[in-house]
């Protein structure tokens, strides 16, 4: 097993970002599930759905792949090998 690099600290702050704003997400998503018709929160959950995809984008064209299962591509050479992942930081 390959010994893993180190990171930029914009590789730590970038993925807390991440974080950060995924479970406003998941928070905005159980709220939605009791009030449906809730418009504002609506507004603010698909406002934070385009920020989490911008940064997830941003995040993967700086370090490559954050996600599996063809949620994110690969570059050329097959870069899924290259330490850290990111639940390993």
């Amino acid at each position: 097993m390959s010994t893993p690099k180190q990171v930029p600290q914009e590789y730590y702050d970038l993925l807390e970002e991440i974080q950060a704003i995924d479970f406003v997400l998941v928070e905005l998503n159980l709220y939605l599930n009791t009030h449906p018709n809730d418009t504002e929160a609506i507004q603010q959950f698909n406002q934070c759905s385009y920020e989490s995809r911008k940064l997830k984008k941003q995040f993967e064209k700086k370090f490559g792949p954050l996600m599996h299962f063809g949620k994110s591509y690969s570059g050329y050479s097959w870069n899924w090998d290259n330490p850290p992942w990111p639940w390993q930081v």
